[in-house]
């Protein structure tokens, strides 16, 4: 065994719970797509259809399941590194399972080569269909203000760009504008405040 350091030691994880939760979870979702099938069927097949008519499905998906996750964590144990080989190695085994069931080698190659190839980019670009996961050690507070600092603009470069008016009235507007019709239009106006505070 390689030596490792403080923040980079690998610990290991159960293998066997990993595969049983693997084949509650997937075995659940096989459940779940039988139980529509059973409730589409256009003859009356009674509620125990799930199991008799969808039986092979549930079967295969928990069996898969199983295989990835318990493949899955054996590699990562064996290999002490948690990355996307792993995955390709669980992937692997978890998609030949699915075609074991055909009893066809090249289905059993090809499901298993897809789902090693799937499973592993998934995990290689960052495992997470929300995009690149937020460094749980830096707090929200402060990311969101990184961000907001990293996007800000001055505003007198947004002044330049749109112009003043259309409720952007940046300090001295009201004099500027002022300044503006007099020399247009050779008007002088005084405003009125509504604000019984503030003196003009």
């Amino acid at each position: 065994m390689a030596p490792h350091g403080d923040d980079d030691q690998y610990h290991p994880k159960d293998a066997v719970a990993a595969g049983v939760r693997g084949c509650l979870v997937v075995g659940g979702a096989g459940l779940f797509i039988a139980a529509i099938q059973n409730s589409m069927a256009k003859q009356n097949v009674g509620s125990w259809g799930v199991v008799t008519r969808g039986g092979g499905i549930i079967a295969t998906m928990a069996s898969a399941g199983t295989a990835y996750e318990f493949t899955r964590t054996a590699a990562a144990n064996l290999r002490e590194k948690d990355d996307h080989y792993n995955e390709a190695i669980g992937g692997f085994c978890g998609g030949s399972v699915i075609g074991l069931f055909s009893g066809r080698m090249p289905r059993v190659l090809g499901y298993g080569v897809l789902t090693a190839v799937v499973m592993s980019a998934f995990d290689y670009t960052g495992a997470s269909l929300r995009g690149k996961k937020v460094d749980p050690e830096m707090d929200e507070f402060e990311r969101k203000e990184k961000l907001r600092l990293n996007r800000r603009r001055p505003i007198e470069e947004t002044l330049a760009e749109i112009g003043e008016g259309r409720s952007i009235r940046p300090p001295g507007y009201e004099e500027r504008r002022r300044q503006r019709l007099k020399e247009k239009y050779g008007i002088d106006i005084h405003t009125v405040s509504a604000d019984p505070n503030e003196t003009s």
